[in-house]
Formats: structure tokens, C-alpha cells, sequence
């Protein structure tokens, strides 16, 4: 039997759902991952996920199933990461498409189970957003989540909901969340790792490479470029909780709303109703205002990278992103690679993998 998961968000909740089934069952046991391609706008310009017309090169499977493989590709303007994915995470990957709402993502479920000879189905998230009741002001990307966990309970496919490294998607509050979780099932090691590990060399994932660094043991205040505030790493934020899907869909009252839905606009319009807000929405506005645009192409540059350190370090930050480091100072390809370069070769001890580890500031007297 092949094993089937849902990364519930898209993006890089495919990398952490490889990471718990490694975890869950072993890194060698057979697997297929089913995701949205849904990306920032730096990597796809057209705001909403793609379905897939938006590609060539997809697998067909049984009936609605549509493999990912290293030979697909977007079409253009499209954009996607799920193709280089495909080509270092172990499982196999499947195309979500949710333009036909639960109902037609429910479908999609039946076909990826009769091609894995799978009886139920692992629905992963990193963070906890899956669990949101849409009131919490920090809530900023519900629908994939709600409209995944529609899907699992349209299907009838016996469901595990499993929530990756709580509160590190900067979405609902640690305090909030904590209680909906019960304790948790497992908790993430270093060895779990190893089958994610080129991955962060390119792939943007702020979450997923949270989770990652907590599971080597990284410990500390972090700061990433999605979220207002840092985190601070514990020990527990390498734990993964397991729900069950009537636990799930009880806490979140837009999977529950999403129930029986047939189009992607009936989504944005139960968001609206339940959240106050469409996140698809946000992404057209802000793609109008040309924010998704690629930054400008600069070097890297290591006296403004110590000026950019020295104003995040005194924030108290101990540990960034690739990402944030990328986007802040506006560094090209080519520079984000001298940039890795500097800070592994020439700076060593600043390498918590895929974090990197700030200099602290002097203190005054030393």
C-alpha cells in the first residue's frame, strides 16, 4: 500500500507532510502527497492557486489524479515549485485542484486513494491554521486549509489531522491554539530531517524551515519575513499533534461552511461570511498593486548585510530565515548564493541549518 497525505495549506506544507510521513511511518515506506500549487507572488504572479490547465507536463492518473513530476511545468505567466519538489522529496506528488470546491476535491481524494490502494488518508498542517475559527487577527491563509479538510469529510475516508510544530505559521496565537490540540502524538527529531534536506537551499518556506530547525534542536528567538513579530523556538515546537476529523471540522467553522461546495467562488464567499476576509482576494489586490513583482537584482553586499544585522539583532532576534534575509536587502539569485557561501565558509558557528544564527551585539563595557 502506498500511504496518502494532504499538505493541507500548500506550498511548503508539502515539506513538512513528507517530514511527519517520515516520521509517521518511515522515510523509505511508499507515499504519495497530494498539494495545492499555491505560492507567494514572487513565484506565481496570478494570485489563487493553479489547477491543472495551468501546467504541462502533469501524469495522469485515475480518473481526476494528476501526478507532479521533475517533467512538469507551469505554463506562463504561472508559476510553481511543486516540479522541483517532485524531484527531491521522496513521495510521490499530486495536484490538488480546488476550482470545483469540496465536492470536486473529495473526488480527487477517491481517485489518489484507488491509485495508492490506500483505506484513509494523513491530512498534515504546519502551524495550526487548520484549527482556526476565523476570529483570530492574525489568520491570514484559511481557505486551502478548510477547503482540505471539507474534502476529507465529503470523502468518507477515515482521517487522521495531524498539526506539525504548533503556532509556527504565525497564524493563530500559541495560547489559542495550544488548548484545541490536546497533547501531543510524537515529537520530531534530527533524523527525521534527512529526507528534506537539500530542500531549503532554494525552496522559500518560512514554516518549514521552522519546523526543521526545531526538530535539529535549534532553540531561540526567530524572525521571518511573513510575520510581524518573532517566534521563539522550544522544545515543543517540534512536537506534531494528532486530531481526529470530527475534532477538526468542529473547531473550524469554514471547513464546516465549505461542506458541499462545488466552486472555488463559493469558498471566497464563505470566507468572507466566516473570516471577514478572502485571502485570494488580498492576493489580487495585491498583485494590482505590483507587490508580487521579483525584487531589484543585488549583489550581496556584506556591509549592508552587517547594518541589516546589527537593526534585526537589536530586536532581539537570534535566528532569521533565508528568506528574510533575501527579501529585506533585495538580493539577487547569484547573491543569495554568495550569501550562503559567506555566512557557511567565511563565518562559521553562524549555520543552524536552514536558519542562520544571528551575532549577538556587544554589550556596552566589552
Amino acid at each position: 500500500m502506498t500511504r496518502l497525505l494532504i499538505a493541507a495549506g500548500g506550498g511548503g506544507d508539502a515539506i513538512a507532510t513528507a517530514l511527519v510521513h517520515a516520521a509517521l511511518h518511515g522515510p523509505d515506506a511508499p507515499a504519495l502527497v497530494l498539494s495545492y500549487a499555491w505560492e507567494r507572488l514572487v513565484v506565481d504572479p496570478l494570485p489563487g492557486p493553479r489547477r491543472a490547465a495551468d501546467f504541462t507536463g502533469l501524469t495522469p492518473g485515475p480518473g481526476t489524479l494528476r501526478l507532479v513530476t521533475a517533467a512538469t511545468a507551469p505554463r506562463p505567466p504561472a508559476g510553481s515549485l511543486l516540479p522541483r519538489l517532485s524531484a527531491q522529496l521522496r513521495p510521490a506528488l499530486g495536484l490538488l485542484d480546488p476550482y470545483d470546491g469540496a465536492i470536486g476535491l473529495a473526488r480527487q481524494l477517491h481517485d489518489a486513494a484507488r491509485y495508492c490502494g490506500a483505506d484513509r488518508i494523513d491530512l498534515v498542517d504546519v502551524g495550526g491554521d487548520v484549527l482556526a475559527d476565523g476570529t483570530e487577527p492574525t489568520l491570514r491563509s484559511p481557505i486551502g486549509d478548510a477547503l482540505a479538510l471539507a474534502a476529507c469529510a465529503e470523502s468518507g475516508l477515515p482521517t487522521s489531522v495531524y498539526v506539525a510544530g504548533p503556532g509556527l505559521d504565525n497564524e493563530v496565537p500559541l495560547p489559542t491554539l495550544l488548548p484545541r490540540l490536546g497533547p501531543p502524538a510524537l515529537r520530531l527529531t534530527a533524523a527525521h530531517t534527512t529526507t528534506v534536506d537539500r530542500v531549503f537551499a532554494w525552496h522559500p518556506s518560512e514554516a518549514g524551515a521552522l519546523l526543521v530547525a526545531a526538530a535539529r534542536g535549534v532553540r531561540g528567538v526567530c524572525g521571518t519575513r511573513d510575520a510581524p513579530q518573532p517566534l521563539t523556538l522550544t522544545p515543543e515546537s517540534a512536537d506534531v499533534h494528532r486530531l481526529t476529523l470530527a475534532r477538526a471540522m468542529a473547531l473550524n467553522p469554514l471547513a464546516r461552511a465549505l461542506l458541499g461546495s462545488t466552486s472555488l467562488e463559493r469558498a471566497e464567499e464563505a470566507s468572507l461570511s466566516t473570516c471577514g476576509f478572502s485571502e485570494i482576494a488580498r492576493e489580487r489586490a495585491r498583485a494590482a498593486r505590483g507587490e508580487g513583482a521579483v525584487p531589484p537584482a543585488l549583489p550581496f553586499d556584506p556591509a549592508a548585510f552587517a547594518i541589516w544585522e546589527a537593526g534585526t539583532a537589536a530586536l532581539g532576534v537570534e535566528y532569521v530565515t533565508t528568506r528574510r534575509i533575501t527579501e529585506e536587502l533585495d538580493l539577487a539569485p547569484s547573491a543569495v548564493r554568495a550569501l550562503r557561501d559567506w555566512l557557511a565558509t567565511d563565518h562559521p558557528g553562524r549555520a543552524a541549518a536552514p536558519l542562520w544564527r544571528l551575532r549577538p551585539l556587544a554589550r556596552p563595557g566589552r
